[in-house]
């Protein structure tokens, strides 16, 4: 394990049970419609087989999970067990796998389309991953990334820098009692590739015709790309 990867492990280990109520506070509730959109890119028809990398605590799963209905499956993997413990709890008919979004343990061509939320900042090799998550879907299908992003209006840049650095480490370690994991926070948006920079990663991945569209001012961005046919 990476140092990157290690240090990520420990900072979700530790607010695993406070992880879904934070994240509800802090967008002000967003969370929910961010998951939907998110979802709504895939395009789904019903009964797919679908993978959620890096699903954390499953809340993305499960919005797939109602999107494809009896007639289809979703699949969770995640490397942080206490994560998974809190997901199992929550999402029964989920299959939840404890693996890394580097090396994914499934064959080519395995899903119709996959989701990563809040995952990419976390990983050591972003372009790895999104490449091992393009492998695993079938051609055609779709991978669907919701991240944090950075608003372009210049006051909407400053109110959100001051919620990142003044706000959000204070709620974050009043809630969960962690007070490293959410000074890791805004400093992983802060640092994070621009909607334009991820753009190009996922086309350097092997994705085509990526897209992207921001959400709440520019504070979240739903990227979708499709994996090229079979020629």
């Amino acid at each position: 394990m990476s140092d990157k990867a290690a240090y990520v492990h420990r900072a979700f280990t530790a607010i695993a049970d406070r992880y879904d109520l934070l994240n509800t506070l802090l967008s002000f509730n967003q969370d929910r419609h961010w998951r939907r959109s998110t979802v709504s890119t895939l395009e789904l028809k019903g009964s797919e087989i679908l993978l959620d990398v890096a699903t954390g605590t499953g809340k993305l799963a499960q919005e797939l999970e109602k999107e494809v209905g009896i007639g289809g499956r979703v699949v969770g993997m995640d490397f942080c067990e206490p994560m998974l413990r809190r997901a199992q709890r929550q999402a029964h008919s989920i299959h939840l796998l404890l693996a890394t979004s580097e090396v994914l343990p499934f064959p080519d061509n395995s899903f119709d389309g996959a989701t990563i939320g809040f995952a990419l900042r976390n990983v050591p090799d972003i372009e790895k991953t999104l490449r091992e998550t393009t492998r695993v879907i079938r051609p055609g299908g779709k991978v669907a990334c919701l991240e944090f992003s950075r608003p372009r209006h210049p006051i909407m840049q400053s109110l959100h820098r001051f919620y990142l650095l003044r706000v959000l480490p204070t709620i974050g370690w009043f809630v969960s009692g962690d007070r490293e994991a959410y000074i890791y926070l805004p400093r992983s948006i802060m640092e994070f590739p621009s909607a334009e920079e991820l753009k190009a990663i996922m086309e350097k991945a092997g994705l085509e015709r990526v897209r992207f569209h921001v959400l709440t001012w520019g504070v979240v961005a739903v990227h979708v790309g499709t994996k090229p046919e079979m020629r």
